[in-house]
């Protein structure tokens, strides 16, 4: 991938001059789905699957995006003094978000860039191919423009500040810090509320992450995605009428329970019923983890799934298919949707000897069933972002 993008940049731009590559990956959750905004846990690792730049800095300040992913647009332009979105559904928005939070956040951006990118992220997966490019952007701009105060966690805010301000997502903090900070062979276990985070091995003994794409792309930026948050906003507000709490994933199942008529909407209810146990969940889970407790974090995985489904409502019809299919076959240990919602990617834990079955079977009904092919990666945890050369 990376020596096709390196030729494609030639191609383009012509060859001399100060190159750079870089690369950033994207992420799955493993669990804790709809915590990180609600100030709760979350247990993703960076994937091997990721976005690569190759990069060269102007002397002008022009700005030149292409992207062998789309590149039926072709190269488009741009400058660092004009860095208004192309359109809401354009890739560019991504670069160029990220660009425009560093200004907003005072950083000077005196020259341009010719950039290529390219990778192997399947967009609309729920694998966060738009956080892999955030951080990318993030990632060679420090370079570039020599910004060293800049560490990986402001690159992680500094993209979730683009998703807000100019992108019109109000997502948490998750994607991007999973692609900035991610370790190999490792889940980044997060409080985002703090920002607090360690490292746990995942150390899947005999088993393996294998993910399922279910080829139906979602957009969170018109998705209920907002909704959802601004339900949990509310669903809050009334819990704190009876409770000390800050955050919805303060509060325990026991607590949501016996305080959960102060929610005066049954929707919000559920919303917030999944928020809390899917909190519960994920600390289980790592503890499970730790303890190389594979059995019981996949039930647990199950049970997020289910909640995801029931009373947060973000899956769909085509998830729900593959997740069923999974949890019925010999060798799964656990399986979910991950991401967003509304549509994406699956993850499961598969002992190794169950892949190839795994595969087949879903494969063949899941195509008998939806009238399309789903995708499958077996996956490990990658790095987080950084420079090639």
């Amino acid at each position: 991938m990376l020596e096709n993008l390196e030729k494609k940049f030639e191609q383009l731009y012509g060859a001399g001059g100060e190159i750079h590559t870089y690369v950033s990956p994207g992420r799955v959750n493993l669990i804790g789905e709809h915590t990180d905004y609600n100030g709760g846990h979350v247990f993703p690792c960076a994937l091997t699957l990721s976005t690569w730049g190759v990069v060269r800095p102007r002397q002008d300040k022009v700005l030149h995006f292409y992207s062998e992913n789309f590149a039926s647009g072709g190269v488009i332009t741009t400058t660092v003094d004009d860095l208004t979105p192309e359109s809401a559904s354009s890739w560019t928005s991504y670069p160029k978000g990220f660009l425009w939070a560093l200004q907003e956040r005072g950083y000077p951006l005196p020259f341009g860039m010719d950039l290529v990118l390219g990778g192997d992220i399947p967009a609309g997966s729920g694998l966060s191919s738009s956080a892999s490019l955030e951080v990318l952007m993030g990632v060679i701009a420090k370079d570039i423009y020599g910004f060293s105060d800049l560490t990986m966690v402001d690159i992680a805010l500094l993209g979730q500040r683009a998703e807000h301000g100019y992108i019109g997502c109000n997502c948490g903090i998750m994607d991007q810090f999973a692609c900035a900070m991610g370790k190999k062979d490792c889940a980044v276990f997060l409080n985002t509320d703090t920002l607090e985070y360690e490292y746990a091995p995942l150390t899947l003994t005999g088993a393996r992450i294998v993910l399922t794409n279910s080829k139906v792309k979602h957009k969170l930026v018109n998705s209920a995605y907002n909704d959802r948050r601004v339900e949990c906003e509310t669903a809050l507000k009334e819990l704190q009428s009876e409770l000390n709490i800050h955050t919805l994933c303060e509060a325990t199942p026991a607590q949501f329970e016996a305080h959960k008529n102060a929610i005066q909407d049954p929707i919000r209810q559920k919303r917030a019923r999944h928020v809390i146990t899917e909190e519960a969940r994920t600390l289980a889970a790592v503890t499970a983890l730790k303890e190389n407790d594979l059995t019981t974090f996949g039930k647990l995985m199950n049970a997020s799934h289910a909640s995801l489904k029931n009373d947060y409502e973000v899956s769909c019809p085509e998830i729900d298919l593959l997740v069923d299919l999974a949890q019925q076959m010999d060798g799964v240990l656990g399986s979910r949707m991950t991401g967003g919602g509304f549509g994406g990617c699956t993850v499961s834990i598969v002992k190794e000897a169950a892949i190839g079955p795994f595969i087949d079977t879903i494969q063949s009904t899941y195509q008998k069933e939806v009238g399309h092919p789903a995708e499958f990666y077996v996956v490990q945890a990658g790095d987080g972002a950084h420079k090639l050369s």
